[in-house]
């Protein structure tokens, strides 16, 4: 599942999303392509899901790790400096990400592996927590969310859900001194910590002695708890659904959604025992944080340029059709950084943070 996601994440950065929705504009292709862009503000596309599916993933595979640390004997010390030193590369990295611009160095809180930084963090320090507790928790943190938007009144940034206007605009004014023209946040950290914590909570389900069907109709039933209050909220006009600000609704829809698509993978290949053709999302996922890195830092300053520089020139002596080049230009960029996974992957060289 984190390969897929990470597969997604990279042809959408090696631009073939935009290229194909460009060429299809007007067409009745073109609704199905668009679920590849997020949702200008309220309401929801496919791709509004894939950053809350990845921080799950990230949570249930800390459920993951951190059980193979008791296992070791490895004290609750030794797991907190691991977890601390891990956030603050991912805090590290998702500032450089956003850093370099060419008009000078910039300070920026809006990438996801910032927001990863504090939400593994936070799941960690709960991770010992009854299950109850935690969800508990997760409640508290959208209830929260919900107060900050809709209970402090300050003058410009006081109109809950609408962009430009509202608290979370005013948080990154005093952090940075500069909103995001897109409508994010950076507070979005606190309740898409609701994700990485219930990931962590699928992770030590599926970890647990429990039959499989019996986690299959606990995940399944979450789901559709999550999935109902999340549209409830929205339908019934209380909370929007706005993936840029992370509203209470949002997170509980994309997190339904994450429940279900991993019990699919689950189902179909823990308990069905399909495993091949698999290798190819799970190259890419061995090495998530790494080529997220890549194609977010090197591929969008140099890496996507210069290839697309060499495929296009041989294209065009070629005479394909300009409306192909980009295409196929985003497809030689995937199939180069997919390249260097593999690479990775047969070397047995897994960058970890």
């Amino acid at each position: 599942m984190r390969g897929l996601i990470m597969v997604l994440l990279a042809l959408e950065a090696a631009g073939l999303y935009e290229h194909l929705q460009a060429d299809t504009a007007g067409s009745i292709l073109h609704p199905f392509f668009l679920q590849f862009s997020h949702h200008p503000w309220h309401g929801l596309r496919a791709w509004d899901l894939i950053q809350p599916a990845f921080m799950f993933m990230a949570g249930t595979a800390m459920a993951f790790s951190l059980h193979r640390q008791q296992t070791e004997g490895r004290s609750w010390n030794y797991s907190f400096r691991k977890a601390l030193k891990r956030s603050g590369w991912l805090f590290f990295w998702g500032v450089l990400d956003y850093a370099v611009r060419p008009g000078g160095l910039s300070f920026e809180l809006w990438d996801v592996l910032t927001q990863l930084s504090f939400t593994c963090l936070l799941a960690f320090l709960i991770f010992r927590w009854p299950a109850k507790a935690q969800i508990a928790f997760c409640a508290g943190l959208l209830v929260l969310t919900e107060l900050l938007y809709r209970c402090t009144h300050v003058p410009g940034f006081d109109q809950p859900f609408t962009d430009q206007h509202n608290f979370g605009n005013y948080v990154d004014w005093l952090l940075m001194r500069k909103i995001n023209r897109g409508g994010w946040v950076a507070i979005n950290c606190i309740p898409t910590a609701v994700h990485t914590i219930a990931g962590v909570l699928a992770g030590k389900l599926l970890l647990s002695n429990a039959p499989p069907p019996k986690k299959i109709r606990a995940l399944l039933l979450w789901a559709a708890i999550a999935l109902a209050a999340g549209y409830g909220l929205d339908g019934a006009n209380i909370t929007p659904i706005i993936k840029r600000i992370a509203t209470s609704s949002f997170v509980l829809v994309s997190l339904g959604y994450s429940l279900l698509v991993l019990t699919v993978c689950y189902w179909w290949i823990d308990v069905g025992d399909h495993r091949r053709h698999l290798a190819f999302f799970t190259i890419v996922g061995m090495n998530s944080i790494f080529i997220y890195v890549f194609f977010e830092i090197v591929g969008d300053r140099w890496f996507t340029a210069y290839v697309g520089a060499v495929t296009n020139g041989l294209m065009q002596l070629a005479h394909i059709p300009l409306i192909a080049q980009g295409i196929i230009t985003s497809c030689c960029v995937f199939a180069l950084e997919w390249g260097l996974c593999y690479f990775l992957y047969k070397k047995k060289i897994f960058f970890r943070v």
